[in-house]
């Protein structure tokens, strides 16, 4: 099967060449619960950059990265129950976790000490077919064509968990700091749960701040600049600590800050020095992080797309330009997900 691997880590930079190989391997078997996923279509996320750039390196290399991949299934491993051939299914960042501990058994899978996630742990969906767990393997809406349905399984699942935690009520205003395709499908869903809500965007690309103002944002600036009114909560996806300490001055009194990052980047560690107790943290503030996702992340945030619905803005590129993908989302030139046909 025709597939891009991670092969070894450095930096994504532009040019000639590119962070993934195209190779020709073997397609996998499903094992004893597990599912065979004829890949149709594969969304591109910042995590890829950060195993890449090493920031969550991989388990093993080579690796085949991606874990927004929607496909059929077309062969079945022995015990699998509630899936069939010709099933289609998603498959996002949750691949495993032990099942037995308490944060399993509490719904809090995500925060499992034996957590492997798709495209780090296990091979993932940039390739023609891959195998994974029946309990991984997600139903899609028939309203979703595949290429759309793609983002939701982590852009849209992440961010919903992170909406969640962020517990944003009626009327207030929500900080969104960077607009990548996770802040892009979080505006979309305040938007229908929170009508009157107001939502303020803080982005470094001109571009972005455009797209946020059609998609319905009630301002938009650079992410050094303060919003005209402070924000109750804020949800921070960028790859950097100055943007989510200037997020937390920028909030109410006990407001909260998510973070929805798997990691930041090492280089900006310094603003984490310039914290200001009485400015950024105090007047009973909160700063949380989100850790991967639950499968009920993903369950609801389904269902909740194709109810309202929700449409992700996509940019489509064949698997062989994944490089191109990637390159362009480390140079931010986003507009929603970027997702490969596979």
């Amino acid at each position: 099967m025709k597939a891009m691997v991670i092969q070894s880590t450095g930096r994504v930079e532009g040019g000639r060449g590119g962070p993934l190989a195209p190779v020709e391997l073997p397609a996998p078997e499903p094992a004893e619960g597990e599912v065979l996923v004829k890949v149709a279509a594969c969304g591109v996320c910042h995590t890829e950059l950060d195993e890449i750039e090493g920031r969550t390196p991989p388990a093993f290399l080579p690796i085949v990265p991606g874990h927004q991949a929607v496909g059929t299934v077309v062969e079945t491993g022995r015990g699998v129950a509630s899936l069939r051939r010709g099933d289609r299914v998603g498959v996002g960042w949750i691949f495993s976790s032990c099942g037995r501990c308490a944060y399993c058994l509490g719904g809090r899978e995500n925060l499992c000490y034996r957590f492997r996630a798709t495209g780090r742990d296990a091979h993932g969906g940039y390739a023609e077919y891959m195998a994974v767990p029946e309990a991984s393997a997600f139903p899609i809406p028939a309203s979703f064509t595949d290429v759309k349905a793609a983002p939701l399984l982590c852009a849209g699942a992440v961010g919903y968990r992170a909406l969640r935690l962020a517990r944003m009520e009626e009327g207030q205003n929500l900080g969104l700091i960077g607009f990548g395709a996770s802040a892009h499908l979080v505006l979309k869903v305040v938007r229908h749960r929170f009508p009157r809500a107001r939502i303020f965007v803080f982005a470094r690309s001109a571009e972005e701040r455009r797209f946020a103002m059609e998609l319905g944002a009630a301002w938009a600036g650079d992410t050094a600049e303060e919003p005209p009114e402070k924000l109750h909560c804020a949800i921070d996806t960028t790859p950097a600590w100055e943007p989510a300490l200037r997020g937390m001055g920028n909030l109410v009194p006990g407001g909260r800050l998510v973070v929805n990052a798997i990691r930041k980047e090492e280089g900006d560690r310094d603003a984490l020095l310039r914290l200001d107790y009485a400015r950024h943290l105090w007047l009973e503030k909160e700063l949380t992080t989100v850790a991967n996702v639950c499968r009920a992340d993903v369950r609801e945030l389904l269902e909740l797309a194709a109810e309202i619905p929700i449409r992700p803005e996509i940019q489509i590129y064949p698997l062989r330009d994944a490089n191109q993908a990637l390159v362009e989302l480390k140079e931010r030139r986003i507009r929603g997900a970027k997702v490969l046909v596979v």
